[in-house]
């Protein structure tokens, strides 16, 4: 489980692997969840996002991974 979710990482951030705060599909999706203008969003934001929403994420990304399977 733990192997699909890190592939759904490694796969959603392509090409923004050491800094993903600057992928436009996690902007996106951060946007879309959390409001937050994805123009706005800098390494601050993206952190703290993925701090206070870690459980969601979590869920995200089992959920994101059974559905690989």
């Amino acid at each position: 489980m733990l192997w699909r979710a890190a592939r759904f990482l490694w796969t959603a951030s392509r090409g923004y692997r050491l800094s993903p705060w600057r992928s436009p599909y996690l902007k996106w999706r951060i946007e879309t969840y959390w409001g937050l203008e994805a123009g706005s969003i800098g390494a601050r934001e993206f952190w703290r996002f993925c701090l206070q929403h870690r459980r969601e994420l979590w869920r995200f990304l089992r959920w994101a991974a059974e559905l690989r399977a």
